[in-house]
């Protein structure tokens, strides 16, 4: 069942890259769906306590040790489902002459969705390497043909920065790999059984924590960001918030801190230290922000700042609300994005300034965007805060004065994000927002599947706790330090 979920979108992309059918975008809805299927039919019979559920693995380079190995416990289940459920909504929102030609970009957008859902169900290291360079290359023409101003430029530093962090990345593996008792192997349980040297494990975590603290990113590693995020079109903001920079959260929980967990105790003051700095930092300049896109992709940093935080902390009260943040956080800021699409549509602008009444217009948009934001916000009853509260609770038990610092942001996203919305929606409107159309169809679905995401994991969260329950119970009685 795992090789399906690579296989689907793999074969689909060279269907649409090589044939380049007229009905791309059906193709890669349908594709897309079919995953999601997949992926909810893994749920039968999921075994929660831990182990990998629907194993494949067959050797790939035997003499060296090396295995196409995929499986699926309740951390990766949760990071596939958050892929296959967005995929979907972001293929359906996507289409037109902004991404001529179709069949390219649906093409690229499928060979990432089968790239990611590699990086979250990969068991061997260099299997998980591959998978994870793999998913760079997609989003670099992404949002190299289909951005905008300064798109070369600012694609080739992000493409610069994530891909030199990866190269530390792959050296650590090698040396874990090497270190490996008996025949050398790059298997997950092996890696996981190397004792390092304190020296040894601090080389280690730092080359780990630079790949996943530039993907994330987390400051001060996050200049790429903003830039990329703005440039990019709206399906590559998407992927990239929505979905790609959970590889780094992800990969510091599933290989960062289990392999390198006798550094973790010297250096993860360092780490939270910087997330709840970057968390201050970018809520504050996202409060200043006139471009609604810079200012939600400024919240991103924020939002992640926090995952980080609590992951850091490794406890399981900040581990379980990272995962489910993880999730919330995808569905949240992708539909903020299209929100901004949506009025970027019909103003040919993002500029607050230019803005205003649209609520008067526009009621069922200004609806959706309002349960969205909320979500984004935290309010109680949103999928928001069942996560933050977590978090704050696993920072707060790790060092009280940082889990107050860390909870800066809920005051700063409520002061962002309710003067965006406002701004957006009350006030006089303008020779531009007096006739603002309301959502069609299309928009409909997109926006409504969103806010009822929001509304349903925020009544209902301890559904994803436990799935993922069982498996963080063994990865932190696995990892002591």
């Amino acid at each position: 069942m795992s090789l399906y979920l690579i296989l689907i979108p793999f074969v689909s992309s060279l269907i649409l890259l090589l044939a380049r059918p007229a009905a791309s975008r059906s193709i890669a809805l349908v594709a897309s769906l079919a995953n999601l299927a997949i992926t909810l039919f893994a749920f039968s019979g999921f075994n929660g306590d831990g182990s990998f559920n629907h194993e494949f693995s067959v050797p790939w380079v035997s003499s060296a040790g090396i295995h196409f190995r995929l499986g699926l416990d309740g951390i990766s289940l949760l990071m596939v489902l958050l892929s296959n459920l967005l995929a979907p909504l972001i293929i359906l929102s996507s289409g037109g002459e902004k991404y001529h030609p179709d069949a390219r970009y649906f093409g690229l957008l499928l060979m990432m969705l089968g790239a990611l859902n590699g990086v979250f169900m990969a068991l061997d290291g260099l299997l998980f390497y591959v998978f994870y360079e793999l998913a760079l290359i997609p989003i670099y023409f992404i949002c190299a043909i289909w951005g905008g101003d300064n798109r070369i430029r600012v694609t080739l530093k992000f493409f610069i920065y994530t891909f030199a962090g990866s190269l530390f990345m792959l050296v650590a593996l090698i040396y874990m790999y090497l270190q490996t008792p008996g025949t050398h192997s790059f298997l997950w349980e092996d890696l996981l059984s190397v004792q390092l040297s304190n020296g040894a494990a601090w080389w280690v975590a730092l080359a780990f924590f630079l790949a996943f603290a530039v993907k994330m990113p987390i400051f001060p590693f996050h200049t790429w960001q903003p830039d990329t995020y703005t440039t990019a079109p709206t399906g590559g903001t998407m992927l990239l918030a929505g979905i790609m920079l959970k590889m780094g959260t992800y990969g510091v929980i599933r290989w960062m801190i289990p392999l390198a967990p006798e550094a973790l105790h010297d250096l993860s003051p360092i780490f939270i230290s910087l997330a709840v700095f970057g968390i201050v930092y970018a809520s504050i300049i996202a409060i200043k922000q006139t471009d609604l896109k810079r200012l939600i992709a400024y919240s991103s940093i924020a939002h992640v700042g926090l995952i980080a935080a609590g992951i850091f902390a490794w406890n399981k009260v900040g581990v379980q609300g990272s995962l489910l943040q993880m999730l919330n956080h995808g569905i949240n800021v992708v539909g903020l994005f299209y929100v901004v699409e949506v009025l970027e549509r019909r103003l040919g602008t993002r500029s607050l300034s230019e803005m205003g009444g649209i609520g008067k217009s526009a009621p069922n948009f200004a609806v959706l965007f309002m349960i969205i934001m909320l979500g984004a916000v935290a309010v109680p009853l949103t999928n928001g805060f069942p996560g933050e509260f977590l978090l704050l609770n696993g920072v707060w038990n790790y060092n009280p004065w940082l889990g107050a610092l860390a909870g800066l942001t809920i005051i700063f996203g409520a002061v962002y994000m309710l003067r965006a919305y406002g701004l957006v929606m009350f006030g006089e409107t303008n020779d531009s927002t007096a006739n603002f159309e309301d959502i069609n169809m299309r928009e409909w679905v997109v926006l409504g599947a969103v806010a009822l995401m929001v509304l349903v994991f925020g009544f209902f969260p301890q559904w994803i706790l436990n799935i993922t329950d069982g498996s963080v119970n063994r990865i932190l009685g696995a990892v002591q330090f």
